[in-house]
């Protein structure tokens, strides 16, 4: 869990982006590896703004993953649809791994993935009371 100090229920990306920056992290230390491990790394669902203060906190830490990087969120829109933001991180994450990312696998382009879904602790009164949102994510580590 990572507390930024967000309080924008209408901002959920800058709310969890720091968690998914972290558990990357933390991932990458724990098992000794460089994010170029991974055929593609996917989070979900930063939406555009925070994928941006995604890269942008790895790039601190001195990461680019932005070549290697999707977003499930992102990715369950077509771009003239004009939305922002996908939806529910556990939602997305699990809709686009359960289709998009197994064909792939099945079809030999991809071999190691890293699904890095998210989430927020919060709740309508939590919100109205102005208190900050902590973000959540985990690492899943599938190599085939």
């Amino acid at each position: 869990m990572v507390d930024y100090d967000i309080k924008d229920a209408n901002n959920m990306g800058a709310a969890m982006a720091p968690a998914a920056a972290y558990t990357l992290l933390a991932h990458l230390k724990d098992t000794n590896r460089e994010p170029n491990y991974y055929d593609l790394i996917y989070t979900g669902d930063l939406g555009i703004l925070g994928c941006e203060l995604f890269d942008c906190l790895l790039e601190s830490e001195g990461i680019n993953v932005k070549e290697i990087h999707e977003d499930c969120g992102r990715m369950i829109f077509a771009p003239e649809q004009k939305v922002k933001m996908g939806g529910s991180g556990a939602g997305c994450s699990s809709l686009v791994f359960n289709t998009h990312i197994i064909k792939r696998i099945k079809k030999g382009e991809l071999k190691k993935i890293l699904l890095l879904p998210t989430g927020a602790l919060l709740s309508k009164v939590s919100s109205l009371q102005g208190e900050s949102i902590p973000g959540i994510a985990h690492a899943v580590s599938i190599e085939v």
